[in-house]
């Protein structure tokens, strides 16, 4: 069993930046897959970033290549997700998921086993 706690959410202007973090507790945090997801009002949970378990492979959603950094600090047992230029659209609920085995999958919501409660990211113009 995972235990997930996302924090770092808050209300940030347009182009701003935030800084999510997730803590792990349970089993062995170096040995699972972590990604981020969000989930806007009205609209589906979508992938947004993902990390390998050696922290060297990433992924993440064209909509946010090139602002957003998924980053693992195993010691800590904690995921990073940075976030800037952020845009309106990012408002959302932002969750951190696990898994112990991960192929191209990733950003399928389903291949996730844990979850976070959630962490509220609103982004005002």
């Amino acid at each position: 069993q995972v235990q997930l706690v996302e924090s770092g959410g808050g209300l940030v202007q347009a182009g701003g930046s935030l800084r999510l973090s997730c803590a792990a507790s349970g089993r062995t945090f170096s040995g699972y897959f972590m990604g981020w997801f969000r989930q806007a009002p009205g609209k589906e949970r979508e992938f947004v970033a993902g990390i390998n378990r050696s922290g060297g492979i990433t992924y993440y959603a064209d909509s946010v290549k090139g602002r957003f950094t998924i980053s693992r600090e195993d010691a800590k047992n904690t995921v990073y997700l940075e976030m800037n230029s952020l845009k309106p659209e990012a408002t959302a609920v932002y969750y951190c998921a696990s898994a112990p085995l991960m192929g191209h999958s990733y950003a399928n919501y389903r291949a996730y086993n844990y979850w976070g409660q959630g962490t509220q990211v609103t982004v005002s113009s």
